[in-house]
């Protein structure tokens, strides 16, 4: 990854069984190697945010975000961090901080982000209310259940769909915030929807891009040795 020339990692919690320990490791890890991690929660819950950051995220990514609230608690974690209780819920309210207590945190938290997911309609609809969160850094669409969402399942050309992500992609960077797209399913719809404005590419994954260049080595050979639809099952084995 570190010689890949990509400028930070995205690790899901979400979907993928990993625990505290194994990702405290790999955070400081990537870390380590310049490579800033940033981690997708399970659910939006401050707590599995600060446990996350506790083990050496940069960033915390809460899924399926539909309300101000819940990014209210991203925020409290990711730029509070340690306030809790009453106290940090005054400060999210616009009390001031004594200028020790404020610069301390500041230094705490410096350079924490802290990004949603925008996977639905009813976040499409609140968008600007969501974008208006004190300390929000930046949105980053789910394009599966944001098509479900909108009952165009998987369907990412459509042009109700892409209409919709150039104008959460247009509102995000009118107030400056960075927006992208986790999305696996080729680069041209990446690099259309960068020159409109994305500036957060979370490209492919791991699994699918090594199955990909695997599958892509497997037909040259297949190809330029001849194997035919009945021996190359048994080519393939023999050559891996």
């Amino acid at each position: 990854m570190a010689g890949a020339g990509i400028d930070f990692v995205f690790i899901d919690t979400e979907h993928i069984p990993i625990g505290r320990t194994q990702l405290a490791w790999m955070c400081q890890t990537y870390g380590a190697m310049g490579l800033p991690p940033i981690v997708r929660v399970p659910e939006p819950d401050p707590y599995r945010a600060c446990m996350a950051l506790d083990g050496g995220a940069a960033g915390v990514i809460f899924p399926y975000v539909e309300s101000v609230a819940q990014i209210h608690e991203l925020c409290g974690a990711v730029k509070w961090r340690p306030l809790k209780g009453e106290r940090l819920q005054r400060a999210l309210a616009g009390e001031s901080l004594e200028p020790e207590l404020r610069g301390y945190l500041a230094k705490w938290n410096e350079g924490r982000m802290a990004i949603v997911n925008i996977e639905s309609v009813p976040a499409v609809e609140r968008l600007g209310e969501l974008l208006g969160v004190p300390g929000l850094d930046a949105v980053l669409i789910g394009p599966h259940d944001l098509s479900l969402s909108m009952g165009i399942p998987e369907r990412y050309r459509d042009p109700v769909f892409d209409e919709a992500v150039v104008s959460i992609i247009q509102n995000a960077r009118a107030r400056n915030i960075g927006v992208g797209l986790h999305y696996s399913f080729g680069i041209e719809e990446h690099i259309e929807w960068a020159r409109k404005g994305a500036n957060l590419i979370v490209h492919s994954s791991d699994l699918v891009l090594a199955r990909n260049a695997l599958a892509a080595d497997m037909d040259r050979f297949r190809k330029d040795l001849g194997d035919t639809p009945d021996t190359a099952r048994c080519s393939t084995t023999e050559a891996i």
